[in-house]
């Protein structure tokens, strides 16, 4: 082999190994096997792949046989981010619903579980905690994803989850640097922009970032927004600045950096995946998410040709590729040393995640009738999933409430005529409204209002940000839209 065929052979394997690409189905397509014998080093697991952590488990196996260090990636928060259960929804609370609790050791304890249950589908790399500080009650892709809008308790609460998953040897991601709480904007359509000084970044944003890099976290994951007061010109995934001088440098971060979805708009719509890419490794990340909604071999061979071509023409350098490539594959040592020992299943806690749920609850009583005897009618009112949610997992309250009161009606309903199709769905039933983010959605709240005018004995379910002002006969707030969540507040209103 010439000297040029050999560097453009490490020139491609470094290309791939930066890359964290999905795929569609629930086995591993024979282009991604191939590309895991070529050089790449990780794969990311989205809903589309899963149906059961035996398939997963599997799935993983397959993946193994090819390169027994690679990173199975996933974005799993729990509670209303789901993949590992994205058909039935989660069995833990989400970040919410545990900085409501503000116990420490439950967090931890939680997100233990959740990485033993990871591990044992062999998936060992998170992308997550969230440790945005949801300091914009009006954020529509953060909300119950942050521990809430305290800046030291989400940084206390980052920092056990971080404690608590990389117990059971899963890397986490700490998200999204450098803080993207105080966003109006969902960056999955466009360029969140936030517009204050460096010092209030410092005191708020980054804190829980600091705790983060304190605990230990492997990996921080990088936000596709603009932060002027930190760099007036690129989004942080593409800032050197930002993610060089600040993270590495001042914050002294030397884990892995990845970056959030390389296909979301706030990057795709401006400057195209090939070009984003290119620049996020020669701002300093290491690993391109990508995957979310382009999961074919062409989008792997697209970015790794555009890896490969810009070090050839000069830029980006040879020695950065390298080193993002390098710091890859030292995740996938550690995760490869740290993979739980046969017998980790018998430190399992099933039921942690609803204990945390049932501790999460808050119950206002208005004109509290007592519990619920007979079956209720559910009004579930909608809203649009935003795309990190998404819309195949299930939420709400009428099929834990269904399984303790047998008969019990639902429907789903949403816009301006919401309270009316509700009230007339209902017919005699009692009602059990059921809202997430009220505070946000104009239409849910006048809807609120049709159904609490007609039928005051209405309990109402908050399953969003209980930002709105508590009503109804009896007002439950879960702090999150899980599975557990959703059990935790049928017990309450059937009085079990």
């Amino acid at each position: 082999m010439t000297t040029l065929a050999r560097a453009t052979d490490t020139l491609t394997r470094d290309a791939l190994a930066v890359l964290q690409p999905g795929f569609a189905g629930t086995t591993a397509p024979d282009w991604l096997l191939r590309r895991i014998g070529e050089g790449l080093a990780a794969v990311a697991l989205f809903g589309r792949n899963v149906t059961s952590p035996e398939q997963v488990a599997a799935l993983t196996a397959r993946l193994r046989a090819e390169r027994e260090d690679v990173l199975v990636a996933i974005d799993e928060e729990g509670g209303d981010v789901t993949r590992l259960e994205v058909r039935t929804g989660s069995s833990f609370p989400g970040n919410h619903a545990l900085g409501a609790v503000d116990d420490v050791g439950l967090t931890r304890a939680v997100a233990a579980e959740l990485g033993r249950r990871l591990a044992a589908a062999g998936v060992n790399f998170n992308w997550a905690p969230s440790a945005d500080v949801n300091s914009n009650p009006d954020n529509p892709v953060i909300g119950v994803r942050a521990f809430g809008s305290d800046t030291d308790l989400v940084a206390r609460h980052t920092a056990a989850y971080i404690t608590g998953m990389q117990s059971a040897g899963v890397a986490t991601s700490a998200k999204h640097f450098p803080g993207h709480g105080d966003t109006g904007i969902d960056s999955h359509h466009a360029m969140p922009r936030i517009d204050v000084g460096a010092d209030v970044l410092a005191e708020r944003d980054l804190v829980p970032f600091r705790a983060a890099i304190a605990a230990g976290s492997r990996a921080v994951m990088s936000a596709h927004i603009l932060v002027p007061a930190l760099d007036p010109e690129l989004p942080a995934t593409l800032s050197r600045r930002i993610l060089t001088d600040l993270l590495r440098g001042e914050l002294g971060y030397d884990g892995l950096i990845v970056t959030d979805g390389i296909e979301m708009k706030a990057v795709a719509g401006t400057y195209g995946i090939e070009r984003g890419t290119v620049m996020a490794i020669a701002a300093g990340a290491d690993a391109i998410c990508v995957g979310g909604g382009l999961h074919d071999e062409g989008t792997v061979r697209r970015l790794s040709d555009a890896l490969v071509e810009a070090v050839r023409a000069g830029e980006l350098s040879e020695e950065r590729l390298a080193d993002a490539a390098e710091r890859v594959r030292a995740l996938a040592r550690w995760t490869a040393a740290n993979r739980p020992a046969d017998g980790a299943s018998d430190t399992a806690d099933g039921d942690v995640g609803l204990r945390a749920a049932r501790r999460a609850l808050r119950v206002t009583v208005a004109d509290d009738p007592g519990p619920l005897a007979e079956a209720p009618y559910v009004a579930a009112f909608t809203p649009v999933a935003n795309i990190a949610v998404g819309d195949e997992t299930p939420w709400g309250v009428a099929a834990e409430l269904a399984r303790l009161l047998p008969g019990t009606g639902t429907g789903s309903f949403n816009g301006a005529d919401a309270g009316t199709e509700a009230l007339a769905a209902a017919g005699s039933r009692r009602i059990v409204a059921v809202v997430r983010d009220e505070h946000r959605h104009p239409w849910m709240a006048a809807a609120l209002d049709v159904l609490l005018a007609a039928r005051p004995d209405t309990i109402v379910v908050e399953m969003g940000v209980p930002r709105a002002a508590p009503r109804g006969a009896r007002h439950l707030a879960t702090h999150g839209a899980a599975r557990v969540c959703g059990r935790a507040a049928a017990e309450a209103i059937a009085g079990v």
